[in-house]
């Protein structure tokens, strides 16, 4: 049903993508074709994302993050422009995620029965994998999501999509943290510890002149 419901929705994205085209009157055509044909924008998928037509698999995988997060229902709340902007990347992604619907997008083939084949999935782009010992990003993904009330009604967890894709980040800032904190108190108690020595110090220097003004006054 879920499946069903992505397929109508991105087919009503394309629909509104169509674009009446007229063919010349002395064109070739054979007896009985039409005269009109629908096509569709070629960059509109593109200008959703917010990506040239060039960009590469892993920077499309990037702008959809992006989007997802700025236009996400739940940190929209009400917002029925950003419930509709968000619908709308997730099925542009759909396509421009898959390398092989975004060629036949890109060439102006794209149609219904590719929506429902089996390459209609994102692709990983090549070289991009996650870190050794980590889940796969669309597990983690799916993690970041949770059930909430209400039927087909999903409760997003910023916390644990900021950690899906920015993990690494996240963990290097802490450490840089962490050695910081660590150098700052070390410099404190340095700092006290000479503090203690100097007047430690300075105690024993007025003892001892105390001490030879006595003496001398013995003597006198």
């Amino acid at each position: 049903m879920a499946a069903a419901g992505r397929l109508r929705c991105l087919r009503l994205v394309l629909w509104r993508l169509w674009q009446p085209v007229r063919w010349p009157q002395n064109s070739n055509l054979a007896a009985g074709q039409a005269l009109t044909a629908r096509t569709y924008s070629r960059t509109a998928l593109y200008d959703l994302l917010g990506v040239p037509s060039t960009a590469t698999q892993a920077q499309i995988k990037a702008a959809y993050y992006r989007q997802c997060f700025l236009y996400h229902p739940d940190r929209n709340s009400g917002s029925a422009e950003a419930a509709e902007r968000f619908t709308r990347v997730s099925q542009a992604y759909l396509v421009l995620g898959s390398a092989t619907l975004r060629r036949k997008y890109d060439r102006g083939l794209l149609s219904d029965e590719d929506l429902r084949g089996p390459g209609f999935r994102p692709t990983t782009p090549a070289g991009a994998r996650d870190p050794p010992r980590s889940p796969p990003v669309s597990s983690r993904v799916r993690g970041a999501e949770r059930a909430a009330p209400g039927p087909g009604r999903t409760l997003f967890d910023f916390d644990a999509f900021y950690q899906a894709h920015y993990g690494m980040q996240l963990q290097r800032e802490q450490r840089l943290r962490a050695q910081r904190e660590a150098l700052r108190k070390l410099q404190e108690d340095r700092a006290r510890k000479g503090f203690r020595w100097d007047e430690t110090r300075d105690t024993a220097g007025v003892l001892l002149l105390f001490l030879i003004f006595i003496a001398v006054g013995l003597r006198i």
